[in-house]
């Protein structure tokens, strides 16, 4: 690209660029390549035509938890740099499903599952960006309208050596399984997304590498200015060792009820609790500067660094009002050992009852604070149930409910009782 001679900016304009440098360098693993985001930057300052920042969203699944939200706060800090943010929602490419990591051939979604799930990404990733400050993208505009020869151009830009470069595909075709031609078009399409938005910047994590860099050779075959291809890392969970996921339930969802995300918070390993407030929160570098030399220098305990994070959480995707709550909730029954002032009441039916007693382990599943028997069981056995604050370990238990008992399950689940 044309690069702008440095000394040629105003000290004022250098000094916007290195602070828009600094915002965008937070928490990333890679920038590639570096230096050329830094004359992008500048020609964006200098003429001021925002820069297109991309991110593809492949909606295989409709749920967000906070490791899906490292990118969405960058793109944020874009959104505040003033910058035009590119929302492709992959319902083409999600009909063929990203192979990034997989060691077989996904499941193709229907279109039907695909819009579905598109929808509830984009009504909670308004909870981070501004809506009215990014562009939603369909990638079908342009997918659907190429022609079989326009794909066989599309094709002819990569060789088959070069798609084996990327370490799925290789572990999978050097293992005998196998790959499915199809399944080469995944990076392809990603990478024409950028074509056909003329995009300056596109984000992803560090597993996203390979089909971000497919944009900048696919912007270079087509004749377009080249894209930065930004990786930010992949955020441990919970068990603070394995990549924050919903299938490991080491994971915080951004829809979880406050008091739920605030305790689940709350056990963040310290260790990881920087790096949360570095990738996954609103607060600024000015913040997380004099947060980092509080708990390095011991003016800042961890347990208090851990409650702003967990206040913090809450904050963003619920509120001021609900964040002093589930703080006041956690305080209570965590700190003071105390029960909760605000415990969900339910009703037991007389027809639960055989003589005006019923077997505790029922009683969990009926009031949902078991998923089943089995599950009930065990936190029995596992010392997770308290009746009335005294631990119950009997699974054949059976007790005549009263007005006023409380059932607690865990550490965040309370129901009191009346009885019909």
């Amino acid at each position: 690209m044309e690069q702008f001679d440095w000394e040629q900016l105003t000290p004022g304009q250098r000094e916007e660029v290195e602070r828009q440098l600094a915002v965008i360098r937070r928490g990333t693993v890679e920038i590639v390549p570096e230096e050329e985001l830094k004359w992008k930057v500048a020609e964006s300052v200098v003429t001021g035509r925002p820069l297109k920042v991309k991110i593809g969203l492949d909606p295989s699944s409709p749920d967000i938890h906070i490791g899906h939200t490292v990118a969405l706060q960058k793109l944020r800090q874009f959104q505040d740099l003033g910058h035009e943010i590119q929302l492709v929602i992959g319902d083409f490419t999600g009909m063929i499903g990203d192979p990034t990591g997989k060691s077989e051939t996904r499941k193709q979604l229907s279109r039907e599952e695909v819009i579905r799930n598109a929808k509830t990404y984009r009504e909670q990733i308004s909870k981070i960006l501004d809506p009215d400050r990014m562009s939603v993208y369909y990638n079908s505009e342009w997918l659907g309208a190429l022609t079989f020869a326009d794909v066989v151009k599309l094709a002819s830009s990569v060789t088959v050596a070069r798609m084996l470069e990327r370490d799925d595909f290789s572990k999978r075709y050097h293992g005998g399984q196998p790959i499915h031609i199809h399944e080469f078009f995944y990076p392809l399409m990603q990478g024409y997304d950028s074509v056909a938005l003329e995009t300056d910047i596109e984000l992803g994590g560090t597993d996203q590498k390979f089909n971000l860099l497919m944009g900048r050779t696919l912007q270079k075959e087509y004749g377009k200015r080249l894209q930065i291809a930004i990786m930010m890392p992949l955020l441990e969970g919970l068990d603070g060792v394995q990549k924050m996921s919903k299938s490991l339930g080491n994971y915080i969802g951004i829809d979880e009820e406050p008091n739920n995300m605030y305790g689940k918070a709350m056990s963040v390993p310290d260790e990881l609790m920087l790096k949360y407030f570095e990738l996954a929160t609103d607060l600024s570098n000015e913040e997380l500067d004099a947060l980092r030399e509080g708990l390095a220098d011991g003016r800042v305990h961890p347990r208090d660094a851990k409650m702003r994070l967990a206040y913090t959480f809450v904050r963003m995707y619920h509120g001021e009002e609900a964040a002093r709550a589930a703080e006041r909730h956690f305080v209570t029954v965590f700190q003071h050992r105390a029960l909760p002032d605000d415990i969900e009441e339910k009703r037991i039916p007389a027809d639960w009852l055989d003589n005006g007693r019923i077997r505790l382990t029922r009683l969990l599943v009926e009031l949902g604070l078991a998923p089943s028997g089995g599950e009930a069981r065990r936190s029995m056995q596992q010392g997770a149930v308290r009746l009335n604050e005294e631990k119950v370990t009997d699974v054949m238990f059976e007790y005549v409910p009263a007005d006023g008992d409380v059932i607690q399950v865990g550490k965040r689940k309370f129901v009191k009782i009346r009885v019909d």
